[in-house]
């Protein structure tokens, strides 16, 4: 009975049908192109030693903290993805590199920012240069993070997990 009633609804209620459609597609376009990046991202750092102090505030749904996917290189390099949260998990870390001695590590890079300016939708790009130093152990990752531009440098401590917020369990 319901499925004729769709039949006989007039005019004005059949164009709420398609835009109702129309949105449904696209949400469901965005959270399909969100799982393909965090996928290419967990593919990314599977590999990788993951530090992270980020959880979820459920009051709001947002997710803050920081992580740090570490690897070794040849000899004392490393590399690294550095994770920013401030309310929504970002799909891509901060390129740092540098060294690690006796359990200190040294890093640096750049973020780069892509912001949109209002009213004239001019895209902004901004860079701020990443330093990253502390102690690494299997662990835990003490130590500090400083984002030019930052008031100050921020003292974080990062326990080891298996693997970045964006690839744990229902986050997938």
């Amino acid at each position: 009975m319901r499925v004729l009633e769709f039949f006989h609804m007039g005019r004005r209620n059949l164009i709420h049908v398609p835009v109702f459609a129309l949105i449904a597609m696209t949400l469901s376009a965005t959270l399909v192109g969100t799982l393909v990046a965090s996928e290419d991202e967990c593919d990314r750092t599977v590999q990788m030693r993951v530090y992270s102090n980020a959880y979820l505030v459920k009051e709001v749904g947002d997710v803050v903290g920081y992580e740090l996917a570490v690897q070794r290189r040849e000899g004392n390099s490393i590399d690294a993805l550095l994770y920013v949260y401030e309310g929504a998990p970002n799909k891509d870390g901060i390129s740092v590199s540098g060294h690690i001695a006796g359990g200190k590590l040294v890093m640096e890079g750049d973020r780069v920012e892509h912001l949109i300016e209002q009213p004239s939708n001019k895209e902004i790009v901004e860079t701020h240069h990443v330093t990253v130093n502390g102690a690494l152990d299997s662990t835990w990752f003490r130590g500090t993070i400083m984002i030019a531009g930052f008031a100050t440098p921020i003292k974080v401590r990062l326990r080891h997990v298996t693997h970045i917020w964006l690839c744990r369990g229902g986050n997938k």
